[in-house]
């Protein structure tokens, strides 16, 4: 898959791409009714035999059009998407940044630069996608904005149990904890990557070591407290115990939540290695145990909780 960053203005013309059938919209989570939507594009640009596009902008726009949002956590930040963008069989991604000056172009002059002079022939978008200043130009505009040199698709809201598949929706069940709910509307689980990283050792003492894990802070964290996880690793995919907390048992001004990850069955020097975490079911909530036996005591319940879940 191509990657092709672009800002306003750029100096792209049509001649620089083959025509191109692109998929438009934020695409936060990449959840079901987003894979609907590229899955589409994918397959229109292979019947007209076409080059499948993505079309996506970071930062999202409440950045820039909100003054008092300085950051935005996301629950694919964008190195996430790209690596789920080219699993679903996509040729080029455009990531075009949006800043005030992408924010203040009229519908016309956005139609014009982004799908006219990218050699765009179809455009596909949800009911909902708008683009150009203040969102003034939409999916019922599109087809004068785009001067007859493109076709466009609606795609219409994915719903489940009646519910439409948002990324809002998931955002609210990721901070309630819900995780199986979210792998439901993903259509996989929810993913973070970072790298281990040295943490207190404590969990070496207590018979639970554990992988500290660091991870960028655009990812948008679950409910705070103890999940059933597996890890992707050295090559290798194992089951595990995640604590996603600030430790209370131990530390009490803790500002960030940690991650670690107890990984059963594991042995081995992970330090500075890459890791994925998928998270899977929330076990409990994070509480301060009084000493180190009772802590122990719940972390053995915990474990024999997760095996169950996974049946292993």
């Amino acid at each position: 898959m191509q990657v092709t960053e672009l800002e306003y203005p750029h100096s792209y013309s049509k001649e620089d791409f083959p025509s191109t059938v692109v998929a438009a919209g934020f695409f936060d989570g990449v959840h079901k009714g987003h894979q609907k939507l590229i899955e589409t594009a994918v397959a229109l640009a292979e019947q007209k035999q076409q080059q499948s596009a993505v079309m996506t902008f970071y930062p999202h726009p409440s950045v820039v059009l909100k003054k008092d949002v300085q950051h935005v956590q996301y629950i694919t930040p964008l190195p996430e998407k790209i690596k789920i963008f080219e699993s679903l069989g996509v040729d080029q991604l455009f990531i075009v940044t949006f800043n005030e000056q992408l924010a203040e172009l009229l519908p016309q002059e956005f139609v014009d630069h982004f799908f006219i002079g990218l050699n765009v022939r179809h455009v596909i978008a949800g009911f909902d996608f708008s683009y150009g200043r203040l969102g003034r130009g939409n999916m019922e505009t599109l087809p004068f904005h785009s001067r007859g040199e493109f076709e466009q698709t609606i795609i219409e809201k994915v719903e489940t149990e009646g519910e439409k598949i948002s990324s809002t929706r998931i955002r609210k069940d990721m901070e309630e904890g819900n995780m199986q709910e979210v792998t439901r509307l993903l259509g996989r689980p929810h993913s973070m990557s970072g790298i281990v990283v040295k943490g207190d050792q404590r969990g070496h003492t207590i018979g639970f070591p554990t992988a500290n894990i660091e991870v960028s802070s655009d990812y948008l964290l679950p409910r705070i407290g103890v999940y059933a996880v597996t890890v992707r690793v050295k090559g290798g995919e194992f089951y595990g115990m995640a604590n996603l907390g600030y430790k209370p048992t131990f530390q009490e001004d803790a500002i960030r939540p940690n991650i670690e990850v107890n990984i059963f069955d594991f042995e081995g020097d992970i330090y500075g290695e890459p890791i994925e975490v998928n998270w899977y079911t929330f076990i409990r909530q994070e509480v301060k145990f009084n000493g180190i036996d009772e802590l122990v005591s719940r972390l053995k319940q915990d474990e024999r909780e997760i095996r169950r879940f996974f049946s292993i």
